[in-house]
């Protein structure tokens, strides 16, 4: 397990060197500067939590972003590093589907992934709910608010209540009303480990072409 660890952190680096072009001299600057040399060590120190090739493939592309662009600070970056490592494919599939279709329902989320339908109180059900919950508190995503001119959001409007003798249930996981999108920090996070920076050159690393 280890000697697998290291060659995916060969690989990984290799890949990095392969994206950055390392003649510019302000990627040469932050490449070797302490601050990313922080990012690179928190990456490596928390790799156990990239327990598969496409969590492999977002650190390498938050890395590879985090040396060629300074659209976000780096202690946004290390906070998408932990969202690597705490969160599962289901959760950043989720994020994929709502970041393609902002104002997309939980039901349109659910169809959208391909998933079959099961009921309101199966255990498929219940992971999906607490999917949401997870993304939400995490603040990657959120459900669609209003805003003003200058950006405030407007609170919401209350519901009616419904009618006498109507029965309650709660509200579907796979509900079709209330629409969601991501966050201006999601939304970072798409364009950092979701966005793939294409090699500038390739080479061979144990037989293998790294590109």
């Amino acid at each position: 397990m280890l000697a697998a660890e290291m060659r995916e952190k060969e690989k990984t680096i290799a890949e990095i060197m392969a994206r950055l072009d390392m003649r510019d001299e302000k990627v040469s600057e932050r490449v070797e500067s302490a601050a990313y040399q922080s990012i690179l060590r928190k990456a490596f120190r928390d790799w156990a939590g990239a327990e598969s090739e496409e969590k492999r493939v977002f650190i390498r592309n938050v890395l590879v972003n985090a040396g060629a662009s300074t659209l976000t600070s780096d202690d946004v970056i290390k906070f998408f590093l932990q969202w690597i490592k705490d969160y599962s494919e289901f959760h950043f599939a989720v994020v994929g589907a709502i970041y393609n279709s902002a104002g997309i329902t939980r039901g349109e989320v659910w169809r959208k992934l391909g998933r079959a339908p099961v009921r309101e109180d199966s255990a498929d059900a219940d992971l999906f709910r607490l999917l949401f919950r997870d993304l939400s508190t995490g603040g990657i995503v959120r459900q669609h608010r209003e805003t003003d001119y200058a950006g405030n959001f407007l609170t919401k409007r209350r519901a009616p209540p419904a009618p006498k003798g109507t029965i309650k249930v709660m509200k579907s996981a796979f509900d079709d009303s209330e629409q969601y999108e991501l966050t201006e920090l999601g939304e970072q996070f798409v364009h950092y480990a979701m966005t793939n920076l294409p090699p500038k050159l390739q080479f061979t690393m144990g037989g293998e072409t790294v590109q």
